[in-house]
């Protein structure tokens, strides 16, 4: 994977970007390398291929949303079905509305859940109470940090100590 952690000078995940940014970051001595996976050599240099990069001075941001699609509902939700707890794979599962679309339901992140097919289907185009099937907890806008994203790539095992600054556990970095 190709993919560097960036930290905010305070040790903050700012984003996550590529190697090549990372590299030029480090030459332009914006940033430090916290932690490497190799060393690249050519004749007339050695140099460490980051895994993390830690910005030298303090980065203002405003905080950024996470996208609403379909792969971020079923991250958020870790692919397990709203109503019947079934885990799918992004091929299975599927996205549904809570409050139905005919019944003035938004696309938002607090109408979307995700669903197995079978549970989509029965629910068809009715609210949970109407088809008699509750949630198994509230759907909930998602906070975007750099785990998400990492989430979304697969996380690298040195990345886990600055991303767990956020919180104590997964659930509650994702929400």
């Amino acid at each position: 994977m190709s993919d560097v952690l960036v930290l905010n000078s305070t040790y903050e995940p700012l984003n996550v970007t590529s190697i090549a940014r990372a590299v030029r970051l480090i030459f332009a001595g914006k940033a430090e390398v916290l932690h490497d996976r190799g060393r690249i050599a050519s004749p007339t240099i050695e140099f460490p291929l980051p895994s993390i990069v830690r910005m030298l001075y303090f980065i203002r941001h405003r905080k950024k949303r996470v996208a609403l699609t379909k792969k971020n509902v079923l991250l958020r939700d870790d692919y397990a079905c709203a109503y019947c707890g079934k885990r799918g794979d992004r091929s299975t599962m599927t996205v549904d509305h809570v409050v139905p679309r005919r019944q003035g339901g938004r696309s938002e992140w607090t109408n979307l859940v995700a669903a197995c097919v079978e549970c989509n289907g029965r629910k068809r185009d009715r609210t949970p109470l109407q088809a008699q099937m509750p949630l198994r907890r509230k759907p909930h806008e998602p906070r975007y940090i750099p785990f998400f994203v990492v989430r979304r790539n697969t996380e690298r095992d040195e990345w886990i100590k600055y991303l767990t600054l956020y919180s104590v556990s997964i659930e509650q970095r994702l929400t």
